[in-house]
C-alpha cells in the first residue's frame, strides 16, 4: 500500500478491532489483523462503507470460534504437554501408515548404521599412537635425500643420530634409535618360541607409554645383555611377570640374556609392535656399520622439552648431518625433517621428499562417504514424506481452518520426523551391535561399542537431532505452507519449484550412487591388477622360511636334503623377503661414471640357483654357478640398473661397490621386488656366502603341497630341532602389501550397495508421489486408448531423464576421483570408457526395476476410480 492509497484508507470500526484483540489468542491477533485490514481496504474501494463494514464484521466472527475462546481463557499448555501432544499424534500417524513408516525407519536406520560404523573406524584410526602421555612432545625424524637431481624421502636414519641429537640440541630432552622387527627363537628349558624383537635406546620406556609391570625404566635397556619382554611372553615362558624378572633366556641359540623388565602387552592401536626389546648397544655390537654415518637403517625418535618450539628445532635439524657426512663433490645432500609421532600412522607417504598423506586420505574419503550416505537417507525421508503430501494436505487444510498456525504445524511435522529418527537410531544401534563383529573382521580391527562413554551418547544424540531436523525440515515447512482454501476446494497444485527440488534430490542421490559404482569397479580392477600382474617372476608355489639356528652352518646339507624331496623343484636363499626388498645404497660406481650423478641401487645377497628358483628371465649372461670360482665377486643386475649404468655390452664389465670390485655376469629382466606403489628400481645381486639372517627359498611343485611342506618341516626339524618351523608363501606375503587397498575395496563395495539401496527408496518415494499427482492424467489417457506399455513408458521417461542427468554429473567427478586415487600406484590399471558405460547401465537397470512397480501399478489402475470426482 503506497502513501497515496493510505491517505484514502478508511479503517474498520475500532470496536471490531477491540473485539478481535480481546477474544483472539495473542499469537493469532497479529496474523488476523493484517489480513482483515487488507481485505477491508480492497472491499471499500469496490463498494460502500456500510457493506464493507458488514463484510468485515462477518469475517471477524469467523475468527471468534470456540476453539479461540478456549485457547484464550484456558491456561497455556506447558512445554511437556505440547511435546506429548505432538508425539501422540505422530505415533498415531506412524501406526496408521505402517508401510510408509517402516520404509522411512529402515532407510534412516541403514544410513545411520553405516555412519556409526564409519565413525567407529575413523575414531579407531585416530586413536593409533594417541595414548602416549607425552604425545605432543614425541617426534620422529625422516630424511630428505637429494642426489643426481632427484629427491626422495626416507624414514630410516643413521645409527649414531639419536645420541648426537641429545648432545647438540638442548631442546631435545630424550632420543632413541629403534631397529626394525626381527623374529627370532627364544628358549627356556624345553620351551622354544619365536618372538618379534627390536632394539632401542635406554630412553625408550621414559619416552613412550608402555607401562612396566616389573623392572625400572632407568635400567631396563641399560646393558647389552638386558632384555625387556611383554606380559604375554613372560607368561608363556615363566608363568607370570613376577617370575620372569632376573631370569635367563636363550636368544637365537647364541646368547643368554637377562630379563630386566616386563612391560604390558602392546595395544593394537600402536604402530610400534614388538614382543621384546634389547638395548641399542647390542645392535651396534652385532652390526659394526651402525656406528658410522654412511649407512641408514634404524628409525629415530625424540622427545622435546615441554617449552620447546618444534619449528625452531626443525630449523636446527635441517642441516644437522652436514658435518658428519661430508661430500666434496656436492652430489649428495641430506636434510632432516620432523613429524609428530602420533601423525606417523596416518601420514606416512612421501611426495617430493616431503611427508604427503597416507591413510589419512582414506579417513577423508570415508568421512565424505558417511556424510553422503546419511544425506541420501535423509533425502529418502524427504521424498517419501512429500510423496504422501497429497494425503496429508487435507489434514493440513482442516487444521488450518480450525485455527492452527503454521509454526504449530511445522513443530508437529518435525516431531513426527524426530520420532521416526529416534526409532531409526534404536534400530541402527541394534544393527551396529549385530554387524560390528563382521565389520571388525572386514577391517582387521578390534572395535567395540563404547556404551559407558558419555561422549558417544552425546554424539548419538546430536546425530539424532541433526538427522531428524534435516530429514523433517523440508516436509514440515512445505506441508505447513499449504493454502487451506485451495486444499479444501481440491484445487491444490504443487509448484514447479518444489517438484524440481525433489527431482534435484534424486539426481544428487543417483549421481553419488553412480560415482560409488564407478569407484567400486576401478578399485576392484586395480586390486585385481596388482594381484594378477606378471611381476617378472612366479610367486605361486614359492615358499620361504628364515635361515636360523643350525640351518646357517648346515646350509649345504639343508639344500641337498631339500632338493631330494620329490615335490621340491629348486632351493636357494636370499637376504630379505623375496616379496619385498627395501634396502638401498648409492655406493655403486663404474668406469666412466659421473661422480656428480649418483644412482641408488637396491642390493640383495643371494645363493646359487637364485634365478631358477625365482623363475626369473635372463636378458644377457647367466646366473651364479659353482663352476666359476670368480662368481664369488660377480654381480647380477636388472634392466633398470643397466639403463642407469649405460653399458652397451654389460657382461664382463666392472662395477665398484665401495672398495670391492667385481664383474657383471648377467642381466636379469626387470621384475617387481617391491609393491606396485613404487617403480622398479636398479637392483644389484651379489653372491652371499654368510647366510645368517636371510631366508631359504623353495620352489615346490603344484599338487601334494601339504605333503611336500610336511617333508620340508621334517628336514628342518632334524637339522634344527630347537627351532619351530615357520614358513611363508610369497604370494600371500605379496598380497599383504595391499591390505589397506583390499579393505577399502571391500568397504566401497558394501557402502556403494547400501547407498544405491537407500537411493532406490528415495526414487520409489518420488515415483509414488508422481503416480498420485498424475492419476487423473493416466486415467484420461487410458480412456482415450493408451495402452499399458505406453503409459509405463511415459511414466518412466521422466525418471530416466533424471538418471541421465545424474550420470552426466557423476562421470567427470568419478573420473577425477579415481584418477587421483590411482596416482598412488606406479603401475595401475587403465580407466576404460566401458567402465562408465557399465556403471550407467547398472544405474539405469536399478532405476527401471525400482520404478517399474509404481509405473505398472499406475498403468493398471481403473480410470473410473481416478476420474469419479470430476
Amino acid at each position: 500500500m503506497n502513501n497515496k492509497e493510505k491517505d484514502h484508507f478508511h479503517p474498520p470500526p475500532r470496536w471490531l478491532d477491540w473485539l478481535l484483540e480481546r477474544f483472539c489468542a495473542p499469537h493469532l491477533w497479529e496474523e488476523v489483523q493484517g489480513d482483515l485490514h487488507e481485505r477491508f481496504y480492497l472491499r471499500i474501494k469496490r463498494t460502500s462503507k456500510t457493506k464493507a463494514n458488514w463484510l468485515y464484521f462477518r469475517d471477524s466472527l469467523s475468527y471468534l470460534r470456540p476453539s479461540v475462546f478456549k485457547h484464550h481463557y484456558s491456561p497455556q499448555p506447558s512445554f511437556a504437554d505440547m511435546i506429548r501432544n505432538y508425539l501422540t499424534i505422530a505415533w498415531r500417524n506412524l501406526l496408521k501408515n505402517k508401510a510408509f513408516s517402516s520404509i522411512n525407519i529402515a532407510g534412516l536406520a541403514l544410513g545411520m548404521t553405516c555412519t556409526l560404523l564409519i565413525m567407529f573406524w575413523i575414531q579407531d584410526e585416530y586413536s593409533v599412537d594417541a595414548f602416549h602421555i607425552h604425545k605432543n612432545q614425541l617426534y620422529r625424524i625422516y630424511e630428505r635425500q637429494f642426489f643426481s637431481g632427484k629427491a626422495q624421502g626416507v624414514i630410516w636414519t643413521q645409527g649414531p643420530l639419536a645420541e648426537e641429537l641429545k648432545k647438540e640440541i638442548p631442546e631435545i630432552e630424550m632420543a632413541t634409535a629403534f631397529s626394525w622387527t626381527n623374529y627370532q627363537a627364544f628358549t627356556v628349558g624345553n620351551k622354544t618360541n619365536k618372538q618379534g624383537i627390536n632394539t632401542a635406546g635406554p630412553d625408550f620406556f621414559k619416552m613412550f607409554s608402555f607401562p612396566l609391570l616389573q623392572g625400572n625404566v632407568e635400567t631396563a635397556l641399560k646393558d647389552v645383555n638386558n632384555l625387556a619382554i611383554s606380559r604375554k611372553m613372560a607368561e608363556a615362558f615363566f608363568g607370570s611377570p613376577e617370575a620372569a624378572i632376573g631370569k635367563t633366556i636363550r636368544y637365537d641359540n647364541r646368547k643368554n640374556l637377562i630379563i630386566t623388565a616386563v612391560f604390558e602387552n602392546i595395544p593394537q592401536n600402536s604402530t610400534l609392535q614388538f614382543d621384546c626389546l634389547r638395548s641399542w648397544e647390542s645392535y651396534v655390537q652385532d652390526n659394526e656399520w651402525a656406528k658410522g654415518w654412511d649407512s641408514n637403517d634404524p628409525l629415530t625418535f625424540f622427545m622435546l622439552r615441554a617449552d620447546a618450539d618444534p619449528a625452531k628445532v626443525e630449523a636446527k635439524l635441517k642441516h644437522f648431518t652436514d658435518k658428519y657426512i661430508p661430500d666434496p663433490n656436492k652430489t649428495f645432500r641430506t636434510e632432516l625433517g620432523i613429524q609428530p609421532f602420533h601423525e606417523y600412522y596416518l601420514n606416512s607417504n612421501f611426495e617430493n621428499a616431503q611427508v604427503a598423506g597416507g591413510r589419512i586420505k582414506y579417513i577423508h574419503l570415508f568421512t565424505i562417504v558417511a556424510v553422503f550416505i546419511l544425506l541420501i537417507a535423509c533425502i529418502n525421508f524427504m521424498n517419501l514424506a512429500t510423496a504422501r503430501s497429497a494425503k496429508r494436505a487435507k489434514e493440513v487444510g482442516v487444521r488450518k481452518a480450525i485455527g492452527a498456525i503454521r509454526s504449530a504445524l511445522t513443530r508437529q511435522f518435525l516431531s513426527e520426523a524426530m520420532l521416526l529418527t529416534i526409532l531409526a537410531v534404536g534400530l541402527s544401534l541394534l544393527l551396529v551391535f549385530v554387524l560390528l563383529p563382521f565389520f571388525n573382521s572386514l577391517t582387521n580391527k578390534h572395535m567395540t561399542i563404547p556404551i559407558t562413554n558419555i561422549s558417544f551418547w552425546g554424539i548419538v544424540a546430536g546425530m539424532t537431532f541433526i538427522t531428524g531436523l534435516l530429514a523433517g525440515s523440508y516436509p514440515a515447512f512445505f506441508l505447513s505452507s499449504l493454502n487451506p482454501v485451495n486444499v479444501l476446494k481440491g484445487t491444490l497444485k504443487f509448484t514447479s519449484g518444489s517438484l524440481w527440488f525433489r527431482k534435484g534430490l534424486v539426481v544428487f542421490q543417483f549421481a553419488l550412487s553412480t560415482i560409488l559404482i564407478i569407484g567400486m569397479i576401478i578399485i576392484y580392477r586395480q586390486i585385481e591388477y596388482v594381484q594378477t600382474k606378471n611381476l617378472g617372476y612366479s610367486r605361486e608355489n614359492l615358499i620361504y622360511f628364515p635361515l636360523e639356528g643350525n640351518l646357517d652352518k648346515d646350509y649345504g646339507i639343508l639344500k641337498e636334503q631339500l632338493s631330494q624331496i620329490s615335490g621340491v623343484k629348486q632351493v636357494s636363499h636370499i637376504t630379505e623377503s623375496p616379496a619385498s626388498l627395501n634396502w638401498g645404497t648409492d655406493g655403486i660406481s663404474w668406469p666412466g661414471s659421473d661422480p656428480t650423478n649418483r644412482v641408488r641401487f637396491t642390493p640383495v645377497g643371494v645363493g646359487y640357483d637364485f634365478v631358477e628358483t625365482m623363475n626369473l628371465k635372463m636378458k644377457e649372461g647367466r646366473d651364479f654357478s659353482k663352476k666359476f670360482a670368480t662368481d664369488s665377486t660377480g654381480f647380477l643386475i636388472n634392466e633398470s640398473a643397466l639403463k642407469a649404468i649405460g653399458y652397451k655390452n654389460p657382461v664382463g664389465k666392472f662395477l665398484n661397490w665401495g672398495n670391492h670390485q667385481g664383474k657383471i655376469i648377467g642381466v636379469i629382466k626387470d621384475f617387481h621386488f617391491q609393491s606396485l606403489h613404487t617403480p622398479i628400481r636398479p637392483l644389484i645381486a651379489y653372491l652371499r656366502n654368510q647366510h645368517r639372517e636371510g631366508s631359504i627359498m623353495v620352489r615346490i611343485e603344484t599338487g601334494n603341497t601339504q605333503r611336500t611342506l610336511s617333508e620340508i618341516e621334517t628336514v628342518c626339524k632334524k637339522l634344527n630341532p630347537e627351532y619351530p618351523f615357520t614358513y611363508y608363501f610369497t604370494d600371500q606375503e605379496y598380497a599383504r602389501q595391499y591390505q589397506s587397498e583390499q579393505v577399502i575395496s571391500r568397504l566401497s563395495n558394501y557402502f556403494a550397495g547400501l547407498a544405491i539401496f537407500i537411493a532406490c527408496l528415495g526414487l520409489f518415494g518420488l515415483a509414488s508421489f508422481s503416480a498420485e499427482q498424475r492419476a487423473k492424467e493416466i486415467g484420461i489417457r487410458k480412456i482415450v486408448g493408451a495402452s499399458v506399455g505406453q503409459i509405463v513408458l511415459l511414466f518412466s521417461a521422466d525418471f530416466l531423464k533424471l538418471i541421465v542427468v545424474a550420470m552426466l554429473i557423476a562421470v567427470p567427478v568419478a573420473w577425477y576421483a579415481v584418477n587421483e586415487w590411482l596416482q598412488g600406484f606406479a603401475y595401475r590399471t587403465e580407466i576404460s570408457w566401458w567402465i562408465f558405460v557399465l556403471a550407467g547401465i547398472v544405474t539405469l537397470v536399478i532405476t527401471i526395476l525400482t520404478i517399474s512397480f509404481q509405473s505398472i501399478k499406475a498403468a493398471l489402475q481403473n480410470p473410473v476410480k481416478s476420474l469419479r470426482t470430476e
